[in-house]
């Protein structure tokens, strides 16, 4: 009886292991079939970019949402570990700053249809309030608190207020990205970035400082 169960539970992770392996492949053709196509790309163009047919694709996914929602995963986790290998780059808080704002705008415009898709809203049916890019900002968000965290620290003060702070610089340099992007980039990134970094690093230190000054 036991050795039944087992062969049982080797052929159940298998067949996980086939589903997780799929779903990643269907994951890759969709961003494939995005940069042909546009963020308005169709099923039909997704399943033929994976050689495969629209029944197959919602074998995997029950439906666009759940596979633009994996999408959104790849995209967040490749965001957030370029913003990690940027930010490993040095231990001053300010180049920190300037290298995540700097790799965030750079990772955006590298591929604007898949940026475009990933933001885009949820198809009709689904709930208007969802926000395809909120895992996305989350994370990103949490990247941010950790160097506000490190400022406030070699300042000697209580980080309490890191993760507010870095969720609102966040949604501050999302807001002008998305500006940016529909305006068709207006002035060239490093200036916006700059721009951005001159901002958030004056709002940032000033307030340390003033904490310091009513100490």
């Amino acid at each position: 009886m036991k050795s039944g169960t087992t062969r049982r539970d080797r052929r159940d992770s298998r067949w996980d292991e086939h589903r997780r392996a799929r779903r990643e492949q269907l994951v890759d053709a969709t961003i494939a079939a995005v940069g042909r196509h546009g963020a308005g790309v169709g099923m039909e163009e997704i399943a033929t970019a994976a050689g495969t047919s629209k029944a197959v694709v919602y074998r995997h996914f029950a439906d666009r949402t759940e596979l633009h929602v994996a999408v959104c995963a790849r995209v967040a986790a490749n965001l957030t570990d370029r913003l990690r290998e940027a930010m490993d780059t040095t231990t001053d808080p300010r180049q920190m700053l300037t290298a995540a704002v700097e790799t965030y705008l750079a990772f955006l415009e590298a591929d604007l249809e898949l940026y475009r898709f990933v933001v885009q809203g949820p198809p009709i049916g689904h709930p208007a309030d969802s926000d395809p890019i909120a895992n996305l900002s989350h994370l990103v968000g949490d990247q941010a608190a950790a160097l506000v965290a490190v400022v406030l620290e070699q300042a000697g003060r209580d980080p309490a207020a890191a993760l507010p702070w870095g969720h609102g610089l966040v949604g501050l340099v999302r807001s002008a990205a998305d500006w940016w992007l529909q305006a068709d980039r207006p002035m060239p990134r490093v200036e916006l970035a700059a721009h951005l970094t001159d901002l958030t690093w004056a709002g940032l230190s000033g307030v340390v400082t003033r904490k310091e000054d009513n100490a």
